[in-house]
């Protein structure tokens, strides 16, 4: 996501952290604003239509395996920190965060003096107008002042560019990519892996989440096929069943008809045996 022009982010124009989650609050704000009186859409659409594609392909599949615990996934959404934010508008928000065990629910934007916490991951999206602020200030903020636990970006339009970051005693440590490439986030329990293949009309390589078993997380479009798949696979075992079930009526149809000539046979024999003067129980 974006930020100004203007580089304010360092650690002078910064307000210092008394709690390692919640910024300070100068005396300037007796009363620190609600989400419903803090900026929430800056108008500014993300850098291209594949960055959008991006998020949601993050975004939506994790929130849809988050959902039976409490959590909170956002895109493209402003984040809060510090009430100075509303004066210099110095930070504006990952592209996608995660934030756990806090209660479910629709949010304007993330304000950390209202929910008690920062969100525990965060993915940035690099651009060329944005990467280097990306790998170095935001970085930071999420490094010193949200303590954020773990920190990834990823290029769409180059996927090489692919990185995480997990805290450590004295700040970011680099995650070191397993053996299949992907960055493992302890946090979550999922892994973040490149994945070729159309979404959104768009054949490319993409970020994805996965289990750490290496099944990715599903889009709305594969959960859509994969119940129609199920409901197609049903349909056939029970047309199967139908079949079987009608083929086991034939037989069984088939076992009454013979039987049914037996006994007319047996029951013909015993009375030409009864007209020539035999006592059938004699034989």
């Amino acid at each position: 996501m974006g930020m100004p022009s203007q580089d304010t982010m360092t650690e002078s124009t910064l307000p210092k952290l008394n709690n390692p989650q919640i910024d300070s609050l100068s005396p300037d704000f007796v009363k620190p604003p609600t989400q419903d009186e803090l900026l929430y859409d800056d108008g500014i659409p993300m850098e291209t239509y594949r960055h959008k594609l991006q998020m949601d392909l993050l975004v939506d599949p994790l929130s849809y395996w988050l959902r039976d615990r409490n959590a909170f996934v956002g895109g493209n959404m402003f984040v809060y920190f510090s009430p100075h934010q509303l004066k210099n508008h110095d930070f504006r928000g990952p592209d996608m965060f995660a934030v756990l065990d806090v209660p479910k629910g629709e949010r304007k934007c993330w304000v950390t003096w209202e929910e008690g916490k920062s969100p525990d991951v965060v993915v940035e999206l690099l651009s060329s107008s944005t990467a280097s602020r990306d790998k170095t200030e935001k970085k930071e903020i999420y490094q010193k002042r949200l303590r954020v636990p773990e920190y990834f970006w990823f290029d769409p339009f180059n996927p090489s560019d692919f990185a995480g970051f997990s805290m450590g005693s004295d700040g970011y440590e680099p995650i070191i990519p397993d053996a299949q490439n992907r960055l493992v986030s302890k946090q979550l329990g999922l892994a973040l892996v490149q994945w070729s293949g159309v979404f959104g009309y768009a054949d490319t390589v993409w970020c994805r989440w996965a289990t750490l078993d290496g099944v990715l997380l599903p889009t709305e479009h594969e959960l859509a096929q994969k119940a129609q798949q199920q409901a197609q696979e049903a349909q056939q075992q029970a047309q199967e069943a139908q079949q079987q079930a009608q083929e086991a009526l034939q037989r069984a149809e088939g076992a009454e008809l013979l039987l049914a000539q037996e006994q007319q046979r047996m029951e013909k024999l015993l009375a030409q045996l009864r007209a020539k003067g035999i006592n059938p129980h004699e034989l």
